[in-house]
């Protein structure tokens, strides 16, 4: 039998805009999971640093967004919203990105794979004491499914004759407790932007939101990482390594950052943090393709059991019933 993600959704039974979130957030899975390969293509030249392709990711978006934003409906901000804009950008960008990126740096890229499974974990903890929404068995098996899968997906190649070399030789640098604890202060960060500033991101357009989120978030940066922004030799960066910026920047950053607040009026704060399992899912997916992995039933059963959660956590109950499905 063929497996439907949108069967296994239940998608015919949701409301419009509820399939909407859905489909929204997991066409951003889709393009964070390619993030990763098409990242690691434009470091591994050494002419681009991690931070750096932070910049073009936040100074791009900012000034995209405020493109869109001359083709969209205009959008007042109340006074006192600007404060809260203000720290849902560095929640959502700045110390999930930048702090992210440091913490990969400085660790190995299993243990950061690793600990982004924490983050629908922390999200329904959060949910549970901000938003007093219900932490049932459902929503739980749901998350420990999708863990399950997601660290299935890292550490599958350890599990098969033959494949553990490939592991070791992947992993690039050893594990780091400071990069560690970094990488899961960048889940903790955009946990509590999805379930802190919820309220807000209903409140205002997506285009509107971002504009201003990626504005802060570019205004911060700036004193930080413009020398070396600035320092980077451009002109000897070859064009494959421009045009894969240029989907970080639009797909990547732009267009994701454009359909997750739209997931985020429709679906749960820990439904949505759910889809952070994709990810693995796709870049595993890619670098198959790409020759930089091998298929294997491990990464079958690891796509099952990530969709499994998925469809446990969208089955359990909300706090508000609207909410449900």
């Amino acid at each position: 039998m063929k497996f439907n993600i949108f069967a296994a959704l239940n998608f015919q039974k949701m409301t419009k805009r509820q399939q909407i979130g859905h489909l929204a957030m997991l066409a951003a899975s889709v393009m964070w999971g390619l993030m990763a390969p098409v990242s690691k293509h434009v470091m591994s030249g050494g002419l681009v640093v991690p931070l750096v392709v932070t910049d073009v990711r936040i100074y791009g978006a900012a000034v995209l967004f405020w493109i869109a934003s001359i083709f969209t409906k205009k959008e007042k901000i109340e006074r006192k919203d600007y404060l809260r804009l203000f720290f849902a950008g560095m929640f959502a960008i700045i110390f999930n990105q930048g702090v992210f990126i440091t913490g990969v740096s400085m660790t190995s890229p299993v243990d950061a794979s690793v600990i982004t499974t924490s983050l629908p974990i922390v999200a329904m903890l959060i949910a549970a004491v901000y938003l007093k929404e219900p932490i049932t068995g459902k929503k739980a098996g749901g998350v420990a499914l999708g863990a399950a899968g997601a660290l299935l997906l890292v550490f599958g190649n350890r599990l098969l004759p033959g494949l553990s070399h490939t592991v070791t030789e992947t992993a690039g640098r050893s594990s780091d407790l400071t990069g560690d604890l970094l990488c899961f202060a960048a889940q903790c960060s955009y946990a509590v932007y999805l379930v802190i500033f919820k309220d807000l991101i209903c409140k205002y357009s997506p285009v509107t939101l971002m504009k201003w989120m990626f504005t802060f978030a570019s205004i911060v940066m700036i004193p930080f990482t413009i020398d070396d922004f600035v320092s980077t030799s451009w002109t000897s960066v070859p064009l494959d390594q421009y045009l894969s910026l240029a989907f970080v920047m639009l797909g990547g950053t732009f267009f994701c950052y454009l359909l997750v607040p739209i997931g985020q009026k429709a679906l749960r704060p820990t439904l949505v943090a759910m889809y952070n399992y994709v990810q693995p899912v796709v870049s595993t997916f890619a670098a198959v393709l790409w020759g930089m992995d091998r298929f294997n039933i491990l990464k079958v059963l690891s796509v099952i059991l990530i969709f499994s959660g998925v469809f446990l956590v969208n089955k359990s109950k909300a706090r508000n019933p609207e909410d449900n499905g």
